[in-house]
């Protein structure tokens, strides 16, 4: 209604009602604002603005306050206070009415509200009838904004759909289209976060970060990198010892399985075949091969550090020489056909060949030289 008729119907003279309806009193000023001189206290730990928030933004938007200066008396994000003014205003003329804002603002909150994809019948059909072809949330995303460029009320983000599908009590889509995704999953599984995670170990892991220096100076040789390379369908496996100053290459034979004691085992024998001053320490990921980490420690007086999880690099000379080993062992073969004689001698050819990060010398040679040092 309009303010001549809402007065009207209440039984008092318009201007009265313009004064209620705008928070004032008979100076213009809204009830209980601060002198114009003082600054509002910032409206402290709520989440949500409040009236009294809105009463001091419209005092100040009549004073001709900057946005970012209301911000900052309230305590809150300039894009907090500009997105209220421009959410909560009046539709026709554009001012900002505190009382009214307070009320569209408390409408809006009550949940849970209907969805995008259930309130548009037109978009619903749209969205089930491409994953009924398979395609995928984003994919069809792309293709409402494709296809409706001019109706933003036909856009959504792929996290709608998934919303829609997953959430439960909405009903927006058709449940049995989960299917139609790639996963299949009937819900959704959280991604666990990297310092949430449970140990993985009985032994408590020693993180590359206490590695001593010396090994990240690549001066002393002793310090070596490992890892696994795995064949066909996970199962067969050969490990792999890369020393970090000279490059130089061990394979492990694993005719057994890739198993924690198999690994724990593979590393001691190898580990006695080399000079003590040649196994100072040992890098790994944090794989399940090496469970036994402790009880190879305790048998060979060798520290292992563990890399961050999903930090391949932490270990890259390792991971180049994997990579040049899949010339010899390529993806989706059976590795446990490489007897212990023919990993001997390829890795002896690897040794020998010359590598550009040693300035054109062979692993052999740039070990041969360091001991001879």
């Amino acid at each position: 209604m309009s303010n001549a008729e809402a007065c009207r119907i209440v039984g008092i003279n318009s201007r009265t009602g313009k004064r209620w309806r705008n928070g004032t009193n008979p100076t213009g000023r809204h009830v209980g604002a601060p002198p114009i001189t003082a600054v509002a206290p910032p409206a402290g730990p709520s989440r949500y603005l409040r009236e009294a928030d809105r009463i001091h933004i419209a005092d100040r938007l009549r004073e001709r306050a900057t946005i970012r200066e209301i911000a900052a008396e309230l305590g809150r994000s300039p894009s907090t206070v500009s997105r209220e003014i421009r959410r909560n205003r009046h539709q026709v003329n554009g001012q900002y009415r505190p009382h009214a804002a307070q009320a569209r603002a408390d409408a809006r909150r009550p949940r849970p509200k209907p969805g995008k994809i259930g309130r548009c019948p037109e978009l619903r059909d749209f969205i089930q009838d491409h994953l009924d072809l398979e395609w995928s949330p984003e994919q069809i995303c792309q293709a409402l904004r494709s296809q409706f460029p001019d109706r933003p009320k036909m856009h959504v983000v792929h996290e709608t759909v998934y919303q829609a599908l997953y959430v439960q009590g909405r009903g927006e889509l058709r449940r049995e289209l989960v299917k139609a995704l790639r996963t299949g999953r009937a819900q959704r599984r959280p991604h666990r976060q990297a310092a949430r995670r449970q140990p993985r170990f009985a032994t408590p892991m020693v993180m590359i970060s206490e590695r001593p220096a010396e090994a990240e100076d690549r001066v002393l040789p002793g310090h070596w990198e490992g890892d696994l390379i795995i064949g066909k369908d996970g199962k067969s496996a050969i490990g792999t010892l890369v020393e970090r100053a000279t490059r130089y290459v061990v394979l492990l034979h694993l005719p057994e399985g890739r198993g924690a004691e198999h690994v724990r085992d593979a590393l001691i024998s190898t580990a006695k075949t080399l000079p003590g001053h040649l196994m100072r320490s040992l890098t790994w990921d944090q794989g399940s091969e090496m469970a036994a980490h402790g009880s190879f420690t305790l048998a060979t007086d060798i520290p292992v550090y563990f890399c961050d999880p999903a930090s391949p690099w932490q270990r890259g000379s390792n991971e180049n020489t994997n990579g040049l080993l899949r010339q010899y062992f390529p993806k989706g073969t059976d590795l446990s056909v490489h007897g212990p004689e023919h990993l001997i001698a390829i890795a002896d050819r690897l040794n020998r060949r010359p590598r550009k990060t040693l300035g054109w010398e062979t692993p052999a040679e740039r070990l041969h030289r360091l001991l001879a040092a």
